[in-house]
């Protein structure tokens, strides 16, 4: 009788070989496949960040109603009104024929600050400056997050909707540096609520120093101007007028002290913030020379026009900072930079000039928080 019992099965098994297949199939499933697969996970990946966008939109517009009720005391809700205002927008003019284009755009931003300060005012119960301008940067970054948001989701649903692969790569690539700067426009709303000087306003706190005691007046829109003197020379001392959330006309201001009021400068000394790059540290100074003004470039042209056409040095004088430093409350690095500043401006202003010169001094920035 023939025992079972005492046969030992032996099944060949060969690792190699299972890996080797492996392998092969896993190579043959990424040729075939590899694009479609990195498509569905930059989709997943835009579309958490799509999803975080979306509640800093709508974290701002709420913030910005908030604002408007309680401390604008808006007699009716604003909400309607605000949700309009988001999707406010301000065409440029033509470019096909670039002669007299600085100012059309001039002209176009004109109106729609005037505009929107107009309508902010219609939407409030008081007539507080310093209250009707932060309502106005509110506004200005709910409608910045709001329209990053509808942006990346027209490139992700258009991504989506042709299986275009490289839109989603690039979108995604470009997800960390956006997601950057919509969260320091979010972290800025606090700064503005609670009305405290931001980083970008180390130029006018600086030059707020040497306008005080000093006798103000109005030279341009939201701009005020003093006059001092500094071992022998006669300082035209320039800034928005603070403590409203306003950067003010520098361009239009100099153009008026120059050509207006006969002021013949030796030098326009500029002091502004400027973004640093990664790896600098916070309230770094550094020197130049050139408009030191950012913004469209209608104000940075009107500089350079009246300072070519009357043959001014440019100096500029920086303060570098992050994007999020110079949206949010100044921090101590900036703060502590504005005795430097002032340092490095005396230097600048002995080295440049001499005694019985005429030096003007503009201190550009948001204003918020920073009287004169």
């Amino acid at each position: 009788m023939f025992n079972f019992s005492s046969v030992v099965l032996q099944v060949p098994f060969d690792t190699t070989s299972l890996i080797s297949v492996f392998w092969i199939g896993f190579i043959v499933i990424t040729f075939f496949y590899q694009t479609r697969l990195q498509s569905y996970l930059a989709l997943n990946d835009i579309s958490r960040g799509l999803n975080k966008l979306k509640v800093m939109k709508d974290k701002s517009r709420k913030e910005a109603i908030e604002y408007l009720v309680s401390v604008g005391k808006a007699p009716n809700d604003p909400t309607q009104r605000v949700d309009q205002f988001l999707d406010y927008v301000t065409i440029m003019p033509v470019d096909i024929d670039p002669a007299g284009l600085v100012g059309k755009i001039d002209h176009v931003v004109t109106t729609n600050n005037d505009r929107v300060r107009a309508e902010v005012g219609a939407l409030l119960s008081q007539n507080n400056p310093v209250t009707v301008s932060i309502s106005e940067n509110l506004l200005e970054v709910a409608t910045s997050l709001n329209m990053i948001h509808k942006i990346v989701r027209h490139f992700y649903l258009l991504g989506k909707k042709t299986n275009s692969y490289f839109t989603l790569i690039q979108l995604q690539m470009l997800m960390p540096m956006i997601i950057q700067e919509a969260d320091a426009l979010l972290n800025a709303v606090d700064s503005f609520k609670m009305g405290q000087p931001v980083g970008d306003g180390i130029g006018p706190v600086v030059v707020s120093k040497l306008m005080a005691g000093k006798e103000k007046r109005v030279v341009a829109k939201d701009t005020v101007m003093s006059m001092t003197e500094y071992k022998g020379r006669k300082l035209y001392v320039l800034k928005a007028d603070g403590p409203m959330a306003y950067v003010g006309q520098p361009g239009v201001a100099i153009r008026k002290v120059v050509e207006e009021m006969g002021v013949k400068p030796s030098a326009i000394v500029m002091i502004d913030a400027a973004l640093k790059l990664e790896g600098e540290k916070t309230g770094e100074i550094a020197e130049g020379v050139g408009a030191a003004i950012g913004g469209i470039g209608v104000e940075k042209f009107q500089i350079e026009e009246v300072a070519t056409k009357n043959s001014i040095p440019l100096y500029a004088i920086l303060v570098k900072q992050s994007i999020l430093e110079a949206i949010t409350v100044m921090r101590k690095e900036i703060a502590e930079a504005a005795d430097k500043v002032t340092q490095v401006l005396n230097r600048v202003i002995e080295e440049k000039t001499k005694e019985g010169d005429e030096v003007l001094v503009a201190g550009i920035g948001n204003t918020l928080g920073v009287a004169q």
